[in-house]
């Protein structure tokens, strides 16, 4: 017989099974009416948001348009004017950055903020967390199978790294808390094209390993090869979103909101 949860409403209860595959539909993030800003200057209106499980989507939009600003609220390090924040079905709009961590947020900042006076390994261990062994795939071992060009330079103070191989460490440092959903906050901002072509090639196999993944990066022909999902922001609000081939084919629509395709 199949276990089935008891529901004190009264309603039908739902086996365990039904709600695991409910759980498993539900988005990996999802916001809804979100306004935030810095103090009294309001820079989110109204967004609304969802990276599905197992999905890559792409953030994307002309610089200033509110894409960092969203992604500090989603991390909690700014607070929401109004609106909600669900993690997995659970609202987390109120919670500490360090327990949105916990549940399974990882985030890859702008200007990568690695510790410059500690050795790659010692980057790795400040962030790692305890967890079980099923969701523990990820350790100084197997991230040096990830990025082999940390393994020769575990040793190496973090402000002697290239800036490839520091990016490389930031993203490497946020999967050491075994996240759920990886924030990349410009991706690639700054990087030789084989750095950046290293960079998504890796944020795809993730994709493909089932993380969940919000990117914000300028390189559309890039993200597009890995995006379900592209999300363009403007002042503050979600002005277009939709599959990435039909954003690459049509060049007003990159004219209009990316200031790219026509003279």
């Amino acid at each position: 017989m199949t276990p089935q949860i008891a529901d004190p409403s009264g309603a039908p209860a739902m086996d365990m099974k039904a709600q695991t595959q409910a759980q498993a539909q539900e988005p990996v993030l999802r916001l809804e009416d979100v306004h935030a800003g810095y103090g009294e200057a309001q820079v989110l209106f109204g967004v609304d948001l969802e990276v599905p499980p197992s999905a890559a989507v792409g953030l994307i939009g002309r610089n200033g348009m509110g894409k960092t600003t969203l992604i500090k609220a989603v991390c909690g390090l700014i607070p929401l004017m109004r609106g909600t924040i669900l993690f997995a079905g659970r609202p987390i709009h109120e919670m500490k950055p360090h327990k949105r961590a916990r549940l399974g947020i990882g985030l890859v900042p702008e200007g990568r903020q690695i510790f410059p006076t500690l050795t790659v390994r010692e980057n790795l261990l400040v962030a790692a967390r305890a967890t079980d062994a099923e969701s523990g795939r990820w350790t100084p071992e197997t991230l040096e199978r990830l990025f082999p060009e940390l393994a020769s330079r575990r040793n190496t103070p973090g402000a002697l790294l290239s800036g490839g191989e520091q990016q490389m460490l930031a993203i490497a440092r946020a999967l050491m808390t075994h996240p759920r959903l990886l924030i990349l906050d410009e991706a690639t901002e700054g990087l030789a094209p084989r750095i950046r072509q290293r960079i998504h090639d890796t944020l795809a196999r993730l994709k493909g390993e089932g993380l969940s993944l919000l990117v914000v990066d300028h390189d559309i022909q890039a993200l597009a090869g890995y995006c379900d999902l592209f999300v363009i922001m403007e002042k503050g609000r979600i002005v277009w979103q939709g599959e990435p081939a039909h954003l690459l084919a049509d060049e007003s629509l990159q004219h209009r909101h990316l200031g790219l395709g026509q003279a």
